[in-house]
This record gives structure tokens, C-alpha cells and sequence, in this order.
């Protein structure tokens, strides 16, 4: 019996061609996936060697004062790119995984990114992750909607049920039999991942691996749940499609625009201009006040004093640097939010499968938003760790000799934070067992 489900199963359209698309869709998406983690590996080493010949050469011109030198000079950091990221690009595609600083003000600095063209980020990238969320449950729906509607309809159901001793059962081998097909598919994809991109077997991959797993067997619940409906095969296609739009585009879709009414960032603006009002205010006001405002803020400074010629460096970069203290506050409420919109979406995500998937996904590469949050976060203390060992030799007016270069090399932040399995797969968990145990049920009763 189970040969004969499966040449049936293998002679339809949907096993010879629906699969062979789906397929190559994913091979199409891994090989994007290692388009993407070889740019960004190799603009981390045009940064390393540019960065190097920035110094160099505004060395070679302004080397007769430090404090004009380091007005120039960039200094970068990397957010380091884990490989699974070819998997799941995320947001890296429009955040930045390099952030090159001055010591001047901060806040101006740290939100730049890179130019994209914005019909290619309209469209999004097709990585493995799209295929998985996207592709695979329209599959999983063109193969399961007719399992037991087309035997009815073609007037040999009520056959199978007098001959079969147990004809819930062969329901369950038909849906088997596509879950073997589906989750092949799926490990293959894997398979060519490993081949493809420099993937190495770690708990994060196994994560990403058994989240892609439940995510299909959710779908397969989903599919067994409408079968046991008894409805027609065109009324089981009209909700399954349904439940795809409505768990694929209309909530994501509508959760993001709760979020982003109910967590607005007018921060990101306000936090610009009150940095460079802040700043560009102080060139009409007395020095003395500035250079105070920086002591309270720098005690250790203060035994520079407080010098009286029109111009110092000691002045102006206290001033720069009261540029960002003045705008913290906008600065902080700005991150909070952007915090709580991500909690907000976490927390959401366990009521919406498509949704979870997609945040797990992310998350284990290291491409969401609490990623992008935390090299921000970095970004400033980077930025301050630079100011501290940069501040003192530009006030004592030292040479370029004395500067230790090697320390202000590239610097690289990874995220070290853990994924727990739990709330990884507890939704799942909840909505696979419901919805089989449910269908269990009604096609016993039914049958």
C-alpha cells in the first residue's frame, strides 16, 4: 500500500513539478546567500586595508598637529557575520555591518548606512529563509488539499472504505508520504547549504534546522485540520490560500503597522538636530562654560584648564562632545523604543507562526533588529573607548609618534547572546499538537 500511494503521489504535477521549482528556488536562494556573505566579508577587508591607508596618508599632511589629524581620521567597526546569515540575510541588507567614526560627534554618525537601490530592497532578497516561509507552504497546500476530497469526488472513496479495515489510516499514509517528500526537499536545500556556503554544524544551525522543521509540520497540521473538514477540493484550496495570505501578508503586514503607530521614533530626527543645534550653538558662547560642562562630564580633563587664545582643541572637541550629551535624552528614548518594538514584535510572533519562524530565523543569524540594537550600542562605546585614548595626547599637543596606532585598529563586536530552545519551539509545539490532535480526531469520527 505504501508503494502504491507513492507512485501515485510521484505521478502528480505537483511532485513533478511543483518540487523541481521549489528546488531550484532554493538553490537560487543559497547561492544569493553566498553572494551576500562574500560582499560582506570582502567590504570587511577593503575596510582593514582602507583604514590603514586613510591614516597614512592624512599623516603624511597633517602631522604638524594632532588635533587637526584626528579631525580627519576614521575609525571602523565590524559587526561580525555569522555564515548562517546566508540562510537568513534579515536586515542586514539595508543596516550597516561596518560603522566608520571620527571622534566628533556621535550621533550624526552612528545611523549612516549605505545607498541601495530601492526597488531592489522593495522586492527583498530571495534567501533560503523566503523559500521556507513563502514557497514550501504553497507547496505543502497544492499537495495535501486533495487527499481525501479527490477520492470523493472521483466516486471511489466510498470503495477504499469498504475494502480498507482502517481508512483513517490510509488518509494519515497519504499525508506521510508528502511530509517524507517535503521534509527530502528540505534536507536537501541543507545538504547544498553546507556545500555552498562555509557552514559548520553548531547549535545555532541545528536550531535553524528543527525551527524550518516545525514550521512545515505546522503547515502540514494546518492542511490535515482543513482535510478533515470534509469540505470539497476547491474549498480546501480557498482556505488553505487563505490561511497563506492571511498568516503570510495580511498579519505581518498589520502587526508592522501597529507597531510603528504605537512606537514612533520622531527621536531619530529630533535627536539629529538638537546634536547639531547643541553643537553649532556653542561657537557663539564663551568657552568657559563649554569647558566646564565637558569637566563635569570628564573630571580627569579638567587639570588641562582652561585655555584662553580664540581657538583650542581642548575646547573644541568639548565642545563636539557636548553636542552628544545634550541630545542623550532623545538618543536614549529613540533606542528604547526601538527596544520595545522588538519585544513587542517577539512577543506577538508566538500567536503567528509565519511571523515566529521569521523572527527565529533572524535571530539566530544575527540579522534582526536586537542585533542591529546591540552593535549600536557597541558603536558608542567604541566611539568613547576612542575618545579616551585619543583626548589626552591632542591636549598635551604630542607627536604623531606617540600615538599607539596598532590600538586603533579595526575593532570586531559579536553577539554572544544564547538562543533557548524553549521559546523557540513551544509554539510550535502548541499549534502542531492542536491542530493534529483535532484532525485525528475528526477523521477518525468521519471515516
Amino acid at each position: 500500500m505504501w508503494k502504491l500511494c507513492i507512485k501515485n503521489f510521484v505521478r502528480t504535477s505537483v511532485a513533478q513539478v511543483g518540487i523541481s521549482a521549489v528546488l531550484i528556488a532554493g538553490i537560487i536562494s543559497l547561492l544569493i546567500g553566498r553572494q551576500h556573505l562574500v560582499k560582506q566579508q570582502e567590504a570587511v577587508k577593503q575596510t582593514m586595508v582602507a583604514q590603514n591607508e586613510h591614516i597614512n596618508r592624512n599623516k603624511e599632511f597633517f602631522s604638524a598637529e594632532l588635533g587637526l589629524l584626528f579631525y580627519y581620521l576614521k575609525f571602523s567597526l565590524v559587526n561580525e557575520l555569522d555564515p548562517i546569515n546566508g540562510l537568513s540575510i534579515g536586515q542586514r541588507d539595508v543596516n550597516p555591518s561596518i560603522q566608520s567614526v571620527t571622534i566628533r560627534n556621535l550621533e550624526n554618525q552612528r545611523y549612516d548606512t549605505d545607498l541601495y537601490n530601492p526597488n531592489v530592497l522593495h522586492a527583498g532578497n530571495l534567501d533560503l529563509s523566503f523559500v521556507l516561509l513563502y514557497l514550501f507552504p504553497l507547496l505543502i497546500i497544492a499537495s495535501c488539499y486533495s487527499v481525501l476530497s479527490a477520492d470523493q469526488e472521483a466516486g471511489t472513496w466510498n470503495m477504499t472504505r469498504v475494502q480498507a479495515r482502517k481508512p483513517a489510516a490510509l488518509l494519515w499514509k497519504s499525508i506521510v508520504i508528502r511530509m517524507g517528500f517535503m521534509f527530502s526537499l528540505f534536507f536537501v536545500l541543507i545538504g547544498l547549504a553546507f556545500v555552498l556556503l562555509p557552514l559548520s554544524i553548531n547549535y545555532r544551525i541545528l536550531l535553524f534546522v528543527g525551527t524550518g522543521m516545525a514550521y512545515l509540520l505546522f503547515w502540514f497540521g494546518l492542511c490535515a485540520f482543513i482535510i478533515s473538514l470534509n469540505k470539497n477540493s476547491s474549498t480546501n484550496a480557498m482556505l488553505l490560500l487563505s490561511c497563506w495570505i492571511l498568516l503570510a501578508i495580511i498579519l505581518p503586514a498589520a502587526v508592522n503597522n501597529y507597531l510603528t503607530s504605537r512606537y514612533p521614533v520622531p527621536e531619530a530626527l529630533s535627536t539629529m538636530v538638537e546634536q547639531r543645534e547643541a553643537y553649532h550653538e556653542k561657537w557663539d558662547m564663551e568657552k568657559t562654560p563649554t569647558l566646564k560642562a565637558f569637566y563635569k562630564v570628564y573630571p580627569e580633563y579638567e587639570k588641562y584648564g582652561y585655555p584662553q587664545e580664540n581657538f583650542s582643541w581642548l575646547w573644541y572637541y568639548a565642545m563636539q562632545h557636548l553636542g552628544d550629551e545634550e541630545s542623550k535624552e532623545q538618543s536614549a528614548s529613540f533606542m528604547n523604543k526601538l527596544a520595545k518594538r522588538e519585544a513587542a514584535a517577539r512577543s506577538i510572533s508566538f500567536f503567528i507562526p509565519t511571523l515566529h519562524t521569521q523572527h527565529q530565523f533572524n535571530s539566530l543569524a544575527k540579522a534582526g533588529l536586537e542585533n542591529h540594537l546591540l552593535f549600536l550600542k557597541q558603536t558608542a562605546n567604541f566611539h568613547e573607548s576612542l575618545r579616551k585614548q585619543v583626548y589626552p595626547l591632542i591636549f598635551e599637543n604630542r607627536q604623531v609618534d606617540e600615538v599607539n596606532w596598532k590600538a586603533l585598529s579595526v575593532q570586531k563586536f559579536e553577539e554572544n547572546q544564547h538562543n533557548d530552545w524553549v521559546p523557540v519551539f513551544l509554539p510550535f509545539l502548541v499549534f502542531i499538537l492542536g491542530l493534529f490532535g483535532i484532525s485525528w480526531k475528526r477523521l477518525h469520527s468521519m471515516v
